[in-house]
């Protein structure tokens, strides 16, 4: 152990003083046991010259790497199959079809309520083809899984599903272009129980959002202090957590007692859009959102830029949807440099062009490069800011085609191909407003895929719609999004108002919890435990786990009376496992 060359802070306690030097070292985790197979966050967005090894083995599938020929795999429906091999790598192909279901099968056994995490790879014979992964079972077809096959190359189909029946079923895969050949390889299906799917969750958050605190106390002969009471409190959480916010928190002082109580993090629901600092052409007014910010800083709470530009048409100031390409053109300019030059420095990021995957408004007149265009000339004006895409339905809803992991993928592409734009910080919001029953399994595995990107991943409106399970479900993504290794960050989308909330409510009018705010109060909890605190041994050790985040710490003495000391601890994350590292060296004379 290795101690810090800086010179000790003195400090003075009550009356009397003391020598006392604290050596504090901070390790991370060697790992959380658990009886469960761990799961594997991994993919790939990469389409590579070899498919890799298929993940769990292949789980339940038979012959995954197509080692045996074909066995195990049957045509489905009037496709043709054929086993083939190519620089020593085997695979199946299905041709010859005629319809989009035509392909190749396999019969598999499957539980109710366990949960499915499926991996495969693809490849086609021609052009970029939409291949999906459907699980047929006795009463219908479930959703696996799609992904933009390429040709001369393999790309990583992942996707999942939870079973709502046992029995007999068939995976199959589909691809509406006919015409093209599909090749599948190194094909996995892996089941975990609810109890192993919670594991998986406890034990990514025991190694991604805790670290080990390893204090030593030494007296002024270098000799170990014992028994000396040393306490943590949690100042603010290093993970970032919050909710949107709206104007009613201005002059609403149990709404503000209520909402910086608990969270670090904000976006303003629609103070800072155009529409409402520009209702009248060319009277600009920042005066809310301004408030908003000095509000939301004073409280120590960090704000998202929402949004510089809105891609549905129905959500345009009502003066812009009639100008010609010129004056639009014009518009938007003045807009990119009036709010992003007004708040540069001040946001943690930026929702430059708000669902631009499913609405096309400005494209449609400004041409297809408007997104990139618009994310370069907001990085020119505030180029330390990271710059979001911010879609729904990426991770909510199998059947929404538009924002797919696949597709958001090749929006980013997209915008990064624009001239200048390779490098900017990027990274991306996944809006997470669930209307149905959620898809756990595939919820994860987008995240797994678009982690592949490595930019930074933000849950950015979080809510559930009003269901039998609403309670149940919100509980589980949150803790499902907290537990993910590539989220960065979680926003819910349930600011108050005197006349409701969007679709969530999280306190009654007198702010005081309803039972989704239980559940947030309950989430927070697990930050704020109430064992923060330890004695030295013999040897003048205490070793304890802390969430990332900045806390104070206190340490009191026995043998001397009244005098305790307090410092600051800031409990960070790592990239390096098992490490040593010394933080701060105290010395009190």
């Amino acid at each position: 152990m290795h101690q810090m060359k800086q010179v000790p802070r003195i400090l003075q306690v009550g009356t009397k003083t003391m020598s006392l030097i604290l050596l504090l070292c901070l390790i991370l985790l060697r790992g959380f046991e658990v009886d469960a197979l761990e799961y594997d966050y991994s993919a790939s967005i990469e389409c590579l010259t070899h498919p890799l090894k298929p993940q769990y083995k292949g789980g339940i599938i038979k012959n995954p790497e197509l080692n045996n020929g074909v066995e195990g795999w049957t045509s489905f429906g009037d496709a043709k199959i054929e086993h083939r091999e190519s620089s020593g790598n085997k695979y199946v192909v299905a041709h010859s079809r005629k319809k989009a279901y035509d392909s190749v099968s396999q019969n598999i056994q499957i539980e109710k309520d366990k949960h499915y995490t499926l991996s495969a790879w693809i490849q086609v014979s021609k052009g970029n083809v939409l291949v999906t992964a459907f699980v047929k079972t006795r009463t219908g077809s479930k959703f696996g899984g799609a992904i933009f096959a390429e040709t001369n190359c393999w790309s990583m189909l992942k996707g999942g599903f939870t079973a709502e029946e046992s029995g007999p079923a068939e995976l199959y895969f589909e691809g509406n272009d006919t015409s093209v050949d599909i090749w599948i390889d190194s094909v996995s299906l892996q089941p975990f129980t609810e109890k192993e799917w919670s594991s998986h969750q406890d034990q990514s958050i025991e190694k991604i959002r805790k670290r080990k605190v390893l204090i030593q106390a030494l007296n002024e002969e270098g000799k170990p202090l014992a028994n000396a009471n040393v306490s943590f409190a949690l100042k603010k959480l290093g993970f970032p957590f919050g909710s949107s916010m709206n104007k009613y928190i201005l002059n609403n002082k149990l709404y503000q007692n209520w909402f910086t109580s608990r969270f670090t993090v904000t976006t303003f629901e629609n103070e800072m859009k155009w529409y409402s600092t520009e209702a009248v052409k060319g009277k600009v007014d920042y005066t809310t959102a301004d408030a908003m910010l000095q509000f939301a800083k004073q409280h120590n709470i960090e704000v998202r830029g929402h949004n510089v530009f809105w891609d549905d048409p129905h959500y345009q100031p009502s003066w812009v949807p009639s100008l010609s390409p010129t004056q639009l053109s014009s518009a938007v300019e003045e807009r990119v440099k009036s709010v992003v030059s007004k708040y540069k420095g001040k946001l943690i990021s930026w929702d430059v062009v708000n669902e631009n995957m499913h609405f096309s408004f400005y494209e449609s007149k400004l041409g297809k490069t408007f997104s990139g265009k618009i994310f370069n000339e907001v990085h020119k004006i505030d180029g330390q800011t990271t710059l979001f895409l911010n879609d729904y339905n990426t991770i909510e809803e199998i059947s929404d085609g538009e924002s797919s992991p696949a597709r958001y993928l090749q929006k980013i592409k997209q915008i990064q191909s624009y001239a200048g734009n390779r490098g900017i910080p990027m990274g991306i919001g996944l809006e997470s407003h669930f209307s149905h029953a959620i898809n756990f399994p595939y919820m994860r595995s987008s995240l797994d895929y678009l982690g592949a990107t490595r930019l930074p991943i933000w849950i950015t409106e979080l809510d559930v719609a009003s269901q039998p399970r609403q309670l149940q479900y919100f509980e589980l993504a949150l803790k499902e999004a907290h537990s993910h290794p590539m989220v960065r960050g979680i926003v819910m989308w349930t600011a108050w108002s005197p006349q409701g909330c969007y679709k969530l409510c999280l306190v009654d009018n007198n702010f005081k919890n309803l039972p989704a705010g239980n559940v947030v109060d309950k989430f927070i909890s697990q930050w704020k435990s109430n064992k923060l605190s330890g004695v030295t041994d013999k040897n003048g050790f205490l070793e304890i786990t802390l969430f990332h985040g900045d806390y104070e710490m206190e340490i009191l003495h026995p043998n001397q009376k009244n005098n305790t000391f307090t410092q600051i601890l800031k409990v960070t994350p790592s990239d390096k496992s098992n490490q040593t590292q010394p933080l701060v060296k105290l010395q009190i004379k």
